[in-house]
């Protein structure tokens, strides 16, 4: 949730999905259609193997035995070093607040377009309702809708942007969003220790915690092999969330070994994954990790994502603890709120972001 860019820019014709259709069932525009490399194809929507991502229970963190902790940082160890992505349970995010907040995302998506279209969007900008991280009149658009906010610290709301329907959302919004700060907070810890860190290692760094949330909607495509519902990309932030709507369609999928395994759900469970903010921190020890959606003919889906980062204001680069002869610096120091800039300003396009904080070197393509 960044600076808006100062620059112009055109976006042309961004058709609404849901509106599409009730227009026109069968069709799709041409923005829409990807081109064939990057159409999901039917290996990548197969079964994941039985193994699936790691499963992280965090009651064994923080009330498990000696070697029940054990095991479970090990687990963690190994969700971060080889997924980057892990569902969490027993996570302590009351069952009726992960219904509520599912409840009023979807009833605000089912709300007529003219009410949502109070709370537009701006071409260039990440919060409000429509698509983000479109930047041309020719980019290939994600078969979903979204809508985002700023949640904390205060300054980066839009208060605008807050919907007055459903009557409960912002109410509901604030309750999810302090639950799921504390949980982010209380994972990051575990993270830290993870790597031989002390525990408050990333919260004392992190200063006042930038949080934003992002709901998407996914209707129903009459051709799913052609479009995706959100491009490929890793995430920015240090840690994200993702809550999956109980009886959606499996869409999250993620690239592991140059295939795209599909997130099947667990009931209750929050996926989290590592952000771009970890990746250069643990000097990529940890790695973010590309993840798209895909839609399905019949069944929607819908996402609520809470996004976890550094304040603005903080400077970043890999920790010296996890710099050595062997594993050498690989990312330069910046400022986080330049990254989130750099970010928000680029279309979804894989890992390309980090650029930004590699550091080059004279064997670099």
């Amino acid at each position: 949730m960044a600076p808006v860019p100062t620059f112009p820019i055109k976006v042309g014709q961004i058709d609404d999905v849901q509106e599409l259709r009730k227009v026109e069932p069968s069709t799709i525009p041409e923005r829409f259609v990807r081109d064939l490399t990057e159409r999901p194809s039917s290996l990548a929507t197969a079964l994941s193997p039985p193994s699936g991502i790691p499963i992280i229970n965090l009651s064994k963190l923080m009330k498990g035995n000696h070697d029940e902790f054990h095991n479970e940082i090990l687990n963690l160890t190994t969700a971060c070093e080889e997924w980057g992505f892990f569902q969490v349970i027993d996570h302590g995010i009351e069952l009726n607040l992960l219904e509520n907040i599912e409840k009023v995302a979807k009833d605000f998506f089912m709300l007529p377009l003219e009410e949502k279209k109070k709370y537009p969007m701006l071409p260039g900008t990440v919060q409000g309702y429509g698509q983000a991280f479109v930047f041309s009149e020719n980019q290939k658009l994600d078969w979903c809708n979204m809508f985002a906010l700023g949640v904390e610290p205060h300054f980066i709301r839009n208060p605008k942007l807050w919907p007055a329907k459903p009557a409960e959302f912002s109410e509901t919004l604030e309750t999810y969003s302090r639950d799921v700060r504390k949980l982010c907070q209380c994972l990051l810890k575990y993270v830290a220790m993870s790597l031989g860190l002390k525990a408050e290692t990333f919260e004392e760094m992190f200063g006042v915690a930038v949080q934003a949330v992002r709901m998407n909607y996914y209707p129903p495509c009459p051709r799913p092999d052609l479009v995706l519902g959100l491009s490929p990309h890793s995430d920015g932030s240090a840690l994200t969330v993702l809550q999956q709507g109980k009886g959606s369609s499996v869409g999250l999928q993620i690239l592991k070994n140059n295939t795209w395994v599909p997130v099947q759900p667990i009931p209750n469970a929050l996926v989290i994954n590592v952000g771009d903010t970890i990746e250069v921190l643990t000097n990529g020890r940890y790695k973010s990790v590309e993840h798209r959606a895909v839609t399905h003919k019949e069944k929607d889906r819908l996402s609520i994502v809470t996004f976890y980062a550094p304040s603005y204001e903080v400077e970043l680069g890999p920790m010296p603890e996890l710099v050595n002869e062997n594993n050498p610096c690989k990312y330069r120091r910046y400022n986080h709120g330049e990254y989130s800039k750099h970010y928000v300003t680029n279309k979804l396009q894989g890992k390309k972001t980090m650029e930004f904080a590699k550091i080059q070197t004279q064997n670099s393509t």
